[in-house]
Parts: structure tokens; sequence; C-alpha cells
């Protein structure tokens, strides 16, 4: 059950509710296929976590796992997509203050980036971060970082940061601004094109806690996978699994069977294989869809990532 005037969960989600459990790791790169994208899918009754494919292609599209929401997705998923679904909010009551036309909410602000990089091919969100009002609010590659990327009286090096990713960081993650678009921990520009994905989405699948949650059906949450690690004994500095051994070990910690291979394996992939097994085993927990912080007005805005206390 939820109370449609505030989007959470207003009693527990029974471990019945979802049927499948699909985790998505992201990728903001150039191009047409990205080797950062992974997805894993396991169900209610136990199995062990797999990975789907692509079809015929090595590589995942922005464009296929856009159509795998919309037309192939197994019914009752929780979905999880490891990206910011939005952008900071509450610290100025505003994404981007002293800028007339910022968004009033998330959806607004989806609908703005896939406006503003309609042109822009694969999913990509090149023309919003170099758009002329709204680039001084990034930090670009070259040393460019705008005038608006601080808040004024607030020069934090890392950035704007949304209530969520505070909460992150209590659990001993170590969250980027999705401002910040420089380094190789930077998650920004998986952000803004998974905010492109999300606009097209719109209206067919459910983005919690932005929309409340339904009783029924398929529903999109934010991950974090460091957060999967850590429920399954690992370190946030030891986050980051490459064999199927280190896998398996954390999978096993999850009451989860084991993924039938051995050897490397690359890390998009464990982070999407055992952050669906830790789906599973988060989606009946009451108390990880009724975090304490998470007001309805913050819901609307800057959205939430699942599993963060």
């Amino acid at each position: 059950m939820v109370e449609p005037e505030t989007g959470r969960a207003a009693g527990p989600v029974t471990p019945g509710r979802f049927r499948h459990f699909m985790a998505i790791d992201w990728s903001g790169a150039v191009g047409a296929r990205q080797k950062g994208i992974a997805v894993a899918l396991c169900d209610a009754a136990g199995e062990a976590p797999r990975l789907l494919q692509p079809g015929e292609h090595r590589h995942w599209s922005r464009a296929q796992v856009l159509d795998l929401l919309l037309n192939a997705c197994p019914t009752d998923t929780l979905i999880g997509l490891d990206l910011g679904i939005s952008l900071p909010f509450s610290d100025a009551g505003a994404f981007f203050p002293e800028w007339a036309a910022s968004p009033s909410d998330a959806p607004a602000l989806w609908a703005l980036i896939d406006a503003i990089c309609a042109h822009d091919p694969h999913l990509s969100a090149s023309s919003f971060v170099d758009h002329p009002d709204l680039s001084a609010y990034f930090r670009r590659h070259g040393g460019r970082e705008g005038a608006r990327f601080h808040l004024p009286g607030a020069p934090d090096k890392r950035g704007r940061m949304r209530v969520t990713e505070t909460a992150q960081a209590r659990a001993g993650c170590k969250p980027y601004s999705n401002f910040n678009l420089v380094g190789a921990a930077q998650v920004g520009k998986s952000s803004l094109t998974g905010m492109r994905l999300l606009h097209r989405l719109r209206g067919q699948v459910p983005v919690w806690p932005v929309d409340p949650l339904p009783g029924s059906g398929s529903v999109i949450v934010e991950i974090y996978t460091t957060l999967a690690a850590v429920a399954a004994g690992r370190s946030a500095s030891r986050a980051k699994m490459t064999s199927y051994a280190a896998l398996n070990e954390a999978l096993c910690a999850l009451g989860s069977p084991p993924v039938c291979a051995e050897g490397p394996i690359d890390d998009h992939s464990s982070d999407a294989l055992l952050t669906a097994a830790w789906l599973r085993t988060a989606a009946p927990q009451a108390a990880l869809w009724t975090p304490a912080e998470l007001t309805p007005q913050l819901a609307r805005t800057e959205g939430w990532t699942f599993g963060a206390q």
C-alpha cells in the first residue's frame, strides 16, 4: 500500500509483491553501444541471477534497454537503475538556481533534458551540458568548471549533493555530485542520459519515489551497486568484483545460489548480478521504502536511492 499524496510506501511490501528483480548497470559514454551497460535478472523463487544479452550484439545500446523496459520486461519486476534519477534541488530550492526556466520537479527535468537533447544520438546528453545557460552549473572536462557549479558560500569541492547522497555516505559510500562530469567515478553523464530514458518511460513504468509505489506492476528505483556489495559483507572500497569466485561469495552472503561460471568477470556484469539478487532480499523490507528523510517534496524533486537510509 502507498499513500498517493506522498509517493511513499505506507506499509510493508510483501515478498509476493514483485515476481522478478532486474538490475541495470548504466553508462553515459558516447557511442551507439556501451560496454558499461549490463542487465541482470532473477526471480522471486530464489534462482541464481543471470545476465540478459542484447540479441546478436555483444554490447547493449541505451535504445535497446528502453525497448526492453517498454516491451519485454517480465511481469511485476522491480527494476534497479544504477544512476541518479534527478539533480540536487533542496539545497537551493531549485535545480538551476537563478535560471528562470528551472524545472519544478524531476519529471519536468527529464522532459527538459530530452527536449534539449532531441538531436543527440543514442540518448546521449551532450547538448544539455553544453547549453549556453546550463553549462554554468556543471564541471566539465578541460578544467571547465561552471561559475554555478558550487552554491554561493558553499564551495564544496565535490559540488552540490542530493539528500539521498548524504545518506549514501553514511553507509560508507563515496557519492559524487551529478553536476560533476569529470573523473572515472563521476556519475553525471550516466544520470543525464538515464533521465532521457526515464522521460521516454513516463506514463509506462512508474519511478519510485517520484511516483507512488503501485500495488501491482513493474517499478523503477534508483540503485547504488555499492549498497548491494555492503549488504553482502564487502566494504565500499571492495565493492567491485572481477572474479566469479568473489561474486559467488557475495551472492552466498545474500542467500542466493551461485552463478555457474569460473574465472574473471567484468565489474559491470558482477555489479548487475549481485544487485539483482540484493533487490530480491531488500524489496520486502518496509523500512527501505520509508526512509526518514524522504518528504513528499523531496520525493517529487530529488527522488531517492533505494536502500539508502
